[in-house]
């Protein structure tokens, strides 16, 4: 460990992180968090992934399926902007390239509407969407409900992790002016 890491016998149990050299006297926690992030960002790729496959649909990225849900919630056409706003997603060509990808396999199409372009999920979309929900509900929620934790509980992480990733978001615009 570092010279400035705080001595084991003030730390209840080793902090699990992924890059030490990152890490001050009292930012444990953030490192920890970080690492958590790092592993839930993989690990629910990759559900994500094989979610979909499960329900027909192989070759998919999880932007692709992200896209396709975002999509489908409320059954409300969205434009290109308005799927990077929700999935806080800066680069547009790459939302766009999974919308290709999508209205490609039938399972989005768009409308164009004055000067803009507006997409939804077709029939088919949908119906991608509801087996995705079944083996979700299959697969993930069953064991979810296992855990028997409070709905408050897991309501509290998510609105950890929204603030948490407003702090992020402050921090890489300040960053960008350095």
């Amino acid at each position: 460990m570092k010279e400035d890491t705080p001595p084991a016998d003030t730390i209840p149990f080793a902090p699990i992180v992924s890059s030490e050299h990152l890490v001050s006297p009292d930012t444990w926690p953030l490192s920890e968090f970080e690492y958590g992030l790092i592993t839930a960002h993989h690990v629910f790729s990759r559900w994500m992934i094989r979610c979909m496959h499960a329900a027909g649909y192989a070759d998919f990225s999880p932007l692709d399926v992200l896209v396709l849900h975002n999509l489908n919630h409320r059954g409300r056409q969205k434009r290109l902007v308005d799927i990077c706003f929700v999935l806080h997603i800066e680069d547009q060509h790459t939302v766009n390239y999974s919308l290709k990808k999508l209205m490609k396999n039938d399972l989005v199409q768009r409308e164009k509407r004055g000067k803009e372009m507006l997409y939804c999920t077709t029939d088919k979309g949908k119906e991608a969407c509801n087996k995705y929900r079944d083996i979700r509900e299959q697969c993930l929620c069953s064991g979810y409900r296992r855990l028997g934790r409070e709905e408050a509980e897991v309501s509290e992480a998510a609105s950890l992790l929204r603030l948490m990733s407003g702090l992020y978001d402050q921090a890489s615009r300040a960053a960008s002016l350095l």
